[in-house]
C-alpha cells in the first residue's frame, strides 16, 4: 500500500516517467496525433502524410482492398482511400496501426500480453467509435482514439511497477474488489488518471482526455450532460464481455447491457454487434 502522498506521488512520476522508455513517436505519428486538434485537416494532407510511411500506406491500402468495404476495382492510392473511407476513419486507423506498433516493440515484465492489450484497445475504440455514432455526444470524431488509448496507464503502470502490477492483477482476480480499488491501495494512483496524463502530454483534445481519465468514472466529466466518458464506459465493458480484455477473466455475468440502456441504445445492440464483428474480424489482423 502507498504509505503517503509522497510515495503515491512518487509512483505516479515513474509511471508517467516511463513513456521515455516507449519508442520516440515517428514524425508522421506526431503529425498524425496533431491533426486531432484540428479542424481544418484536408483529404490531401493527411493523405501526403500517410504516403510517407510505407508501412502504414500498405496497411491502408490492404485494408481498402478487403473484404469489409467490397470496393468494385482495385484501389492503387492512399488518396483514393481517404475518399472511400472518409477522413476521420482513415485517421482512426492510421492512428491505431502507427500507435500500436509502437508499443507493442516495448519489453514488458513477465505476464503481460502485448496481443491482449492491443486487442483490448482496438475492440474498445471500435466500439466507442460505433457508439459515437448512435449517441450525441461533444466531439463524436473523438471516440475511437479515446477508446483505443484508455487503458494506456496500465501500460506505464506495468512498465514502470511490474512487482505492483502483478499484485494488482492477482488481487482483482479474486473479484472481491475493483481493479482500481487495488491500484489505489498499491500505487496511490489509478491506471484511469495515468491514461488522461499522458493524452494531456500528448496535447490530445480534452474531450479525449476527459474521456480515457474519466472512463470508470463518466459523471465526473460529464457534468450532468452526454460526454465520450460515458461511450468509453460501456465500450470497454462491452469489449471485455465480449471476451477481449487486457487479461484472461474467469467467466463472469455480462453487465454490458445496462451500460448500453443507460445510453439508450440497447435496442441496437444486435446491429451494433453485427457491424462490431464486421470491422473487428478485419482490424484485429493489423493490431
Amino acid at each position: 500500500m502507498a504509505s503517503a502522498p509522497t510515495e503515491s506521488a512518487r509512483c505516479r512520476e515513474l509511471a508517467l516517467a516511463s513513456l521515455g522508455r516507449l519508442p520516440p513517436f515517428s514524425l508522421i505519428l506526431n503529425r498524425l496525433l496533431a491533426t486531432m486538434a484540428k479542424e481544418d485537416v484536408s483529404f490531401a494532407s493527411l493523405a501526403e502524410l500517410i504516403e510517407k510511411d510505407t508501412v502504414l500506406a500498405g496497411n491502408v491500402l490492404r485494408l481498402v482492398n478487403s473484404a469489409l468495404y467490397s470496393f468494385q476495382g482495385k484501389v492503387n492510392s492512399v488518396r483514393h482511400a481517404v475518399a472511400i473511407l472518409g477522413l476521420n476513419k482513415l485517421r482512426n486507423v492510421a492512428l491505431g496501426m502507427s500507435i500500436t506498433r509502437m508499443w507493442s516493440q516495448v519489453r514488458m515484465p513477465p505476464g503481460w500480453s502485448a496481443a491482449r492489450f492491443n486487442i483490448h484497445s482496438v475492440a474498445t475504440g471500435v466500439l466507442s467509435d460505433l457508439l459515437s455514432q448512435q449517441v450525441d455526444v461533444p466531439y463524436p470524431e473523438g471516440g475511437f482514439v479515446a477508446g483505443l488509448l484508455h487503458d494506456i496507464g496500465k501500460l506505464l503502470i506495468a512498465i514502470s511497477l511490474p512487482t505492483e502490477y502483478s499484485q494488482i492483477v492477482e488481487l482483482t482476480a479474486t473479484g472481491e474488489r475493483t481493479a482500481l480499488d487495488y491500484e489505489l491501495e498499491a500505487i496511490g494512483t489509478t491506471h484511469a488518471e495515468l491514461s488522461g496524463a499522458v493524452l494531456a502530454r500528448w496535447n490530445l483534445p480534452p474531450p479525449i482526455q476527459a474521456a480515457t481519465r474519466c472512463h470508470h468514472a463518466p459523471g465526473e466529466a460529464a457534468e450532468g450532460g452526454p460526454h465520450l466518458s460515458y461511450l468509453v464506459q460501456a465500450a470497454d465493458r462491452l469489449a471485455i464481455d465480449l471476451g477481449h480484455s487486457v487479461v484472461p477473466r474467469p467467466e463472469a455475468p455480462q453487465v454490458f447491457q445496462e451500460y448500453l440502456d443507460s445510453l439508450g441504445v440497447i435496442q441496437e445492440l444486435p446491429a451494433l454487434r453485427e457491424q462490431f464483428d464486421l470491422e473487428f474480424q478485419v482490424l484485429k489482423s493489423y493490431f
